[in-house]
């Protein structure tokens, strides 16, 4: 049955199926990596916080020795409870190509032939920089900036002991929050398929975004030096040029 053949209860079946599908992959996941998760959490979650983790090897010569930074809980059910939601969330992580598949299935019939290529490259695009930004969230801004935060002091009488519930609070937000950033370019390919931006646009607007760029970049990174800087803002300004060259030439006229 083709798509303008299909009623709305059509449509609506074979959305049902697309979620329902998704969701017996994503119960599938969260069990193995419930399984999994002791390994998992030990290995890679608190890859950070051990002083041999290789970001902070790599970095030596910017920040020196790193130290041994100790989790500890405070909360009798803490540890189940996060047990629980941290396998959740690897599982919506592992999903989620699984996920922009089953959307793609769906609206696909909706398309027209010279639409289907262009959004479908909209999809692998948006899936793979949804990855790559969770990468430098993890490998990148994230150990920098908990390398700081743990290791600044306000007094030598005070000292750090970072909760279970803080760490993994700003551990799954900053990755998940760099994930979206990375969605910049194919935000704006649809902005331009819409004909609310251009090329000629994006460039004329390239010094301020420099500017909003280098704020962004030093609200992630508290710590100040140079070094930290540019390497938060150098991948967000190769995100503003990679948006410039996924936009068309020219705005079309929807009239």
């Amino acid at each position: 049955m083709s798509a303008e053949e299909m009623s709305f209860w059509d449509h609506l079946e074979a959305l049902r199926w697309c979620l329902f599908r998704v969701v017996i992959a994503l119960v599938v996941l969260l069990v193995g990596c419930f399984f999994a998760m002791p390994h998992i959490f030990d290995s890679v979650i608190l890859g950070p916080t051990h002083s041999d983790f290789f970001v902070y090897r790599l970095l030596g010569f910017a920040y020196g020795p790193a130290q041994d930074v100790q989790i500890i809980n405070i909360n009798v059910a803490s540890q189940f409870l996060t047990h629980i939601s941290t396998s959740l969330w690897v599982a919506l992580l592992l999903v989620f190509p699984y996920l922009m598949y089953q959307i793609w299935v769906f609206v696909k019939p909706a398309l027209y032939p010279r639409e289907i290529q262009g959004v479908g490259r909209s999809f692998i695009w948006g899936t793979a920089l949804f990855y790559t930004g969770c990468a430098v969230g993890y490998l990148v801004v994230f150990p920098i900036i908990f390398r700081f935060l743990t290791q600044y002091r306000i007094g030598d009488l005070v000292v750090n002991q970072i909760s279970l519930n803080s760490y993994m609070g700003n551990f799954l937000g900053l990755i998940f929050i760099m994930g979206l950033v990375f969605e910049m370019p194919v935000l704006a390919a649809l902005l331009g398929r819409l004909g609310l931006i251009d090329k000629a646009l994006l460039r004329s607007w390239r010094r301020y975004a420099v500017v909003v760029l280098l704020v962004l970049a030093a609200l992630i990174t508290p710590t100040g030096d140079p070094f930290t800087l540019m390497v938060v803002f150098v991948p967000l300004y190769l995100l503003y040029e990679l948006s410039i060259m996924m936009v068309p030439g020219r705005a079309p006229d929807l009239q």
